[in-house]
């Protein structure tokens, strides 16, 4: 088995890296972040430690604000790092402007250290109203990231790229983030990319032999609890991350027993 190297690792980014849409039992929040320090944990040889700062419905620049050097001053020798998302579903956004914030940030985390682990989100596009326009920008901005990586000390994990993760069995009820089985899928992508073992009982490979799920409509019922409250966030402002802190403040150790 691989050995992963990493030692201190810290998240930043928005609902994609909290682990939205991966609800445990108790309420708490897992996501693919959490699956990645726990595969770090059993491939590493010494105790391994895991911080996610990452808060839902933050724009790039509220990140790189609040969470880039926060991070950085704990130590990480990785820091993962996913952002862009909420900017791209604005109606007006700079696709470059937001690639050159994203270089911007890496280069800081590499200057302080870390080994960066950049990723695009998943694509849900194929399920959700003004897909299209998701979809053209997406694809824009990950074009724009990868014709600047890999590169040394960087590892860029192209989730849009990932195109049976679009499959619907991978994402929750509000269509737009991931569930269990999606998040589980990216951090094997992100250990795979990393060279460290994915764990066997994910299933990952089982989940994604089993045939395509099925379209399912968008009912009037999907518009009103999933739609229409985050509309009316974006007429008046808000933000589903208002007053909401880090999901895990500080550096914490893994149990790889998980």
């Amino acid at each position: 088995m691989a050995q992963s190297g990493f030692e201190r690792y810290v998240a930043i980014g928005d609902s994609f890296s909290e682990g939205y849409g991966d609800v445990r039992e108790d309420g708490s929040l897992r996501g693919w972040a959490d699956f990645v320090a726990l595969g770090l944990a059993r491939a590493s040889e010494s105790p391994v430690s895991y911080a996610n700062l990452a808060i839902r419905g933050r724009k790039l620049a509220p990140i790189l604000d609040e969470q880039l050097e926060r991070a950085i001053a704990m130590g990480p020798d990785l820091v993962s790092f996913n952002g862009g998302g909420n900017d791209i579903m604005r109606p007006r956004v700079s696709i470059d402007g937001v690639a050159d914030q994203l270089d911007g940030a890496v280069d800081r985390l590499r200057a302080g250290g870390a080994h960066v682990l950049l990723l695009s989100g998943a694509n849900p596009s194929a399920h959700i109203p003004f897909g299209s326009l998701l979809e053209r920008r997406g694809e824009q901005l990950a074009n724009a990231v990868r014709v600047r990586y890999p590169r040394e000390g960087v590892t860029f994990v192209d989730n849009w790229a990932d195109r049976p993760l679009g499959d619907l069995r991978y994402w929750s009820v509000d269509r737009l983030h991931l569930n269990a089985l999606g998040h589980a899928r990216v951090a094997s992508n992100v250990l795979a990319a990393l060279g460290v073992a994915v764990p066997e009982e994910w299933g990952i490979d089982e989940v994604a032999a089993a045939p395509p799920g099925p379209r399912q409509r968008r009912t009037a019922s999907y518009y009103r609890e999933h739609v229409l409250p985050w509309v009316g966030r974006r007429l008046t402002g808000r933000s589903s991350g208002d007053g909401r802190e880090a999901k895990i403040g500080s550096l914490q150790p893994v149990d790889p027993r998980g």
